[in-house]
């Protein structure tokens, strides 16, 4: 394929636009439409000189000439709007979570292989330099058995975000605290040590009642199917400000605590016979109005979207993966709901 890709993007708010933006820039790529159910003068993309649809089915029978749909709307529309554009014959990017039950997530990978389509999930942490960095130590086996891990989760979220017009804290359209805030560092996790197995959590809502349908807090632990365990503390009941993301690993030859708001930043490295080098500087999160995001990598993404289309490279985030998350989440939230 020596032709551009092309994209179409549904769901235009702060990360639909950070696509529309990447894809832009991208000399591989083509933006060819924008999708959502606002009024297009009041979602500040008047940049973008492509045609508007205001429903995804609207789009999807224009005839334009697409590639891939990048999906960036509410989490509960996940699942159906990239199964209608798997079955209309186009490649799905799918910000996390890919669907909000394991169910739904494995009919979205036999469509895809039904139809001979990828999905590529949106788990854009993996590209930063310390999860890099952690990746190789872990695979190599640097770090020797793996002892303990723990996951700490701990963010500001309150009426600034959980606005009563949008669909953050809805249960039907967001999930919950881990399938929004939280699920890249799960998947992070789940890269990492793999699946999880005996599992017990423990729940709390603070003080989110009267702004989210669950809750703001947990305890999780659980251990290792691939060896040791594992605890996920996680809240974000945190006042006024992000607190930390964070890892520590407990391990044979060593420690590591990677930290930081968004896992960002190795905070300790005290590994047996091992010099830790100098990594390269992780990208700033994104301003979203009163809050930052996960660290800025969808370039990459994007990139990897285009280097599978043309057979370059493989995926990075594959649909399995993708779904594993989502399990992850299932399960723990089972013990409560």
């Amino acid at each position: 394929m020596s032709e551009k890709i092309k994209f179409a993007v549904i769901g235009c708010g702060h990360i639909g636009k950070r696509h529309a933006e990447m894809i832009s820039r991208n000399e591989e790529c083509e933006l060819v439409a924008l999708i959502d159910v606002k009024e297009k003068t009041t979602l500040g993309i008047d940049n973008y000189n492509v045609p508007f649809f205001s429903t995804l089915d609207d789009f999807l029978n224009s005839g334009i000439e697409t590639d891939v749909v990048n999906i960036a709307s509410p989490n509960g529309f996940h699942f159906e709007q990239a199964y209608n554009v798997i079955n209309s014959g186009k490649n799905v990017v799918v910000e996390k979570p890919m669907a909000l039950t394991k169910s739904d997530a494995e009919k979205l990978i036999f469509q895809a292989l039904h139809k001979h389509k990828q999905i590529f999930a949106v788990m854009q942490n993996r590209y930063s330099p310390p999860s890099v960095w952690i990746k190789e130590m872990v695979e190599s086996g640097k770090l020797g058995q793996i002892y303990m891990v723990q996951l700490n989760c701990y963010w500001n979220r309150d009426n600034r975000y959980y606005k009563a017009d949008s669909w953050h804290g809805k249960k039907a359209l967001d999930g919950g605290t881990l399938f929004t805030q939280f699920s890249h560092f799960i998947d992070i996790m789940y890269w990492l040590f793999g699946d999880i197995t005996n599992i017990q959590a423990k729940f709390e809502d603070f003080n989110h009642a009267n702004l989210t349908d669950f809750e703001d807090s947990g305890f999780v632990n659980f251990d290792f199917i691939n060896g040791g365990m594992g605890s996920l503390n996680y809240s974000t009941s945190v006042w006024n400000q992000n607190l930390e993301s964070s890892m520590t690993i407990i391990a044979e030859n060593g420690s590591v605590k990677i930290g930081g708001q968004y896992m960002d930043k190795v905070e300790v490295c005290n590994v047996k016979d091992y010099e830790m080098p100098e990594l390269a500087p992780t990208n700033p999160g994104n301003d979203y109005g009163a809050y930052k995001g996960s660290a800025a990598n969808h370039h990459y993404i994007i990139e990897n979207v285009v280097d599978v289309l043309k057979g370059r490279n493989t995926i990075t985030t594959n649909a399995l993966e993708g779904l594993k998350v989502v399990d992850i989440i299932e399960r723990i939230y089972n013990l409560k709901w």
